[in-house]
């Protein structure tokens, strides 16, 4: 089941590029990973993004509160609440305008870095792959 990520690092944020959504969720579910979805095509700005990542995640609610909540959130507390088999993330149809321009995208893309490197350095596998709308 993980033939689609057979070339993927195990830790790594990166376009979404020639995998379709379906394809990496079956992929999770091959490998007993978590999957996270989030469809961020409505969102216009930086809060409308964490929303919709918090609820599409299930996360607690003060992952909406800005970026370094978000990253707790993917982190610490899901570290602690037991053993993790590993995870494949998808930020599909990230916004690109004046409310959520590029560097607010970098910073949301980095807090996934973050995250990958969090879980890297526990031998927990985190892929994170995005889109922009």
């Amino acid at each position: 089941m993980d033939m689609p990520l057979r070339t993927v690092r195990t830790n790594i944020v990166q376009s979404i590029r020639a995998f379709r959504v379906h394809d990496l969720q079956e992929a999770a579910r091959g490998l007993g990973h978590h999957f996270l979805y989030a469809n961020l095509a409505n969102a216009q700005s930086k809060q409308d993004v964490l929303d919709l990542i918090g609820q599409q995640f299930m996360l607690p609610t003060q992952v909406g509160k800005n970026f370094d909540a978000l990253y707790d959130s993917l982190t610490d507390p899901v570290y602690k609440s037991g053993p993790q088999p590993g995870f494949i993330s998808v930020l599909e149809h990230i916004p690109a305008n004046a409310k959520f321009d590029k560097e607010a995208r970098e910073q949301l893309l980095d807090i996934f870095r973050d995250t990958a490197d969090y879980w890297g350095d526990r031998k927990i596998p985190f892929r994170c792959f995005y889109s922009f709308l």
